[in-house]
């Protein structure tokens, strides 16, 4: 009540507030948050400013500048922030992104030396390099300079570059750990801004480019790459979405009237209906079609590479569908899970395993391994769940000698092993694992943040609730208790939704929808339309389908009433 009274907030939303530790004096930075407050200085990351330099005096020069990007989302807005910006200042790069399947994960020796052979005197890594060590000596002895720009965890012996930008260093005290890959890349673009500036490059009649317009490209890599929602994070996502909004960016336009996006978008427009088809070109597709969307300034082009990616996009959610189905069929035949969901299987495409492992670990609440095997070799994915780090458990694999290659951060990674060590390295990671999950107590659980009747769950409420936004891993999506419900009505929608009808013992009618839930406990019960009432938990959704002002309950849980 305290923060509502204050601040003169609706009263849930103050509960909600209060709830999840934000103090009375935090309350109008969080509700508002203001890049102007939040944005670190870019020189306290390590080699900050010798990046900047090198890059600065790349362009003053007119030398070659190539980008090497990864082929999920944050490398496809990485290598388009830096494109745009360099095209700005008259310096337009190459842009390389790697096959998925035939190169595998970050650079090889033979696309560098080859960008060194079309021109490029400078090569820039993007969300990947870390790791690097031999392409990168490969490239150094090459005489061909390399600046990494990455956020995944790294070990204590750095790869031969120029200059290593990355929060993640162990000697980097900046305390940006958090960013994603474009948000590092968004904080060196600021750096090489003022380089150029103090150099006195926009002398002349050059004209400083207008980097807050570049914001929908850091917001979407951001979101996409479920790293927290908090801090700088937080401002970079708020005012990328506003951006958004405005359609400056042809491809974003194109995919989102490709998609059918036709209301303001949010984080769920950015993770689960953009996202999902800018990474679609990496994982089944064509792998540098990503960021050539998100450069393009020609809309005929755009909408041509949206609808492409649209069809891939398809085409991965059927391969998805499929491995889902083996992976968990494996996983039970085996007796469940252990520590770590870990599972392994031929003909899988490697493009989809890591969208596998993140259903997994949804499900079974653990960090899960999905190897895709071919020919003696596995290409892995992981996801974990909060608390318990999956970065550092793949990094210390592979220095076990466990792993042909591997890393990542705490909430994914990615890693190359040989099949006959296959086991060892499951028995590792699940020693490992096993005791993090005892150390820090990771359990199933639900969070909720307040319990509502039928008629509180109004179109004000989820109004309101707005104001939290943007949500995401660290500022999670508001979760109500709808107590002695009834349902009303239920069937199954798309492939494997279930739709119903709600009531409450004092009337009322929601509309509310469970995803993936057919042919499981949840969905049964949702299907079993007796009257035994229920205790339901979900996220409460704006419904606006023809312009309406409705409310939709998204269910995450169910139990009956004892």
């Amino acid at each position: 009540m305290a923060l509502s009274q204050r601040h003169g907030l609706p009263d849930m939303l103050g509960r909600v507030l209060a709830a999840r530790g934000i103090a009375p004096e935090a309350v109008e930075e969080f509700l508002s948050p203001s890049l102007r407050a939040a944005m670190p200085d870019p020189s306290r990351l390590k080699d900050m400013d010798a990046a900047a330099e090198r890059l600065a005096a790349a362009i003053r020069d007119g030398e070659r500048i190539a980008v090497f990007a990864d082929y999920d989302v944050d490398g496809a807005t990485s290598a388009a922030l830096l494109f745009r910006f360099l095209s700005a200042v008259g310096t337009p790069p190459l842009i390389y992104v790697p096959d998925r399947v035939i190169e595998g994960y970050g650079p090889n020796a033979e696309a560098l030396l080859g960008l060194q052979e079309s021109g490029a005197k400078l090569v820039l890594t993007v969300d990947c390099g870390i790791t690097a060590h031999e392409p990168l000596k490969a490239a150094a002895d090459a005489g061909l300079e390399v600046v990494v720009v990455d956020h995944h965890v790294a070990e204590a012996g750095l790869p031969p570059a120029r200059a290593i930008v990355n929060p993640n260093r162990l000697d980097d005290d900046s305390g940006q750990g958090q960013l994603a890959a474009v948000g590092v890349v968004f904080l060196l673009v600021v750096a090489l801004n003022r380089a150029l500036r103090a150099a006195g490059w926009y002398t002349g009649g050059r004209r400083e480019p207008d980097l807050l317009g570049w914001l929908d490209l850091v917001a979407l890599g951001t979101v996409c790459d479920v790293v927290p929602l908090t801090g700088v994070n937080r401002a970079l996502v708020a005012q990328g979405l506003k951006v958004m909004a405005r359609r400056a960016n042809p491809g974003l336009a194109a995919l989102a009237d490709v998609a059918g996006v036709d209301e303001r978008p949010g984080t769920y427009h950015a993770g689960f209906v953009l996202g999902p088809r800018v990474n679609a070109g990496g994982r089944v597709g064509e792998a540098g079609l990503g960021a050539r969307l998100l450069t393009t300034e020609d809309p005929a082009e755009a909408r041509s590479i949206a609808e492409r990616l649209d069809t891939h996009n398809r085409e991965r959610q059927t391969l998805e569908a499929r491995v889902l189905e083996e992976a968990g069929a494996a996983i039970e035949d085996a007796g469940g899970p252990g520590a770590a969901v870990f599972v392994a299987g031929r003909g899988w495409h490697p493009g989809v395993i890591g969208i596998v492992a993140s259903r997994l670990a949804e499900t079974y609440n653990r960090p899960a391994c999905v190897v895709a095997l071919d020919g003696g070799i596995g290409k892995g994915s992981g996801r974990s769940v909060p608390g318990v780090g999956l970065g550092g458990a793949i990094l210390a694999a592979r220095q076990a000698g466990l792993l042909i290659a591997g890393g990542g951060h705490p909430m994914a990674a990615g890693f190359t092993v040989a099949e006959d060590k296959l086991d060892a390295f499951r028995a590792f990671l699940d020693e490992r694992i096993a005791g993090e999950i005892e150390a820090k107590g990771v359990v199933p659980e639900l969070r909720l943040d307040g319990a509502l009747a039928l008629a509180g769950a109004n179109w004000d409420l989820v109004q309101s609730l707005e104001a939290l936004a943007p949500f995401g891993q660290g500022n999670a999506e508001p979760v109500f208790a709808l107590p002695d419900v009834r349902i009303a009505k239920s069937d199954v929608v798309g492939r494997n939704h279930v739709r119903c009808f709600v009531t409450g013992p004092a009337g009322g009618r929601l509309k509310a929808i469970a995803f993936r839930a057919l042919e499981t406990p949840l969905g049964n019960a949702l299907l079993d339309i007796s009257g035994a009432p229920l205790h339901l938990a979900g996220r409460l959704r704006p419904d606006t389908w023809q312009g309406r002002e409705d409310v939709q309950l998204v269910i995450a849980d169910a139990a009956k009433v004892q």
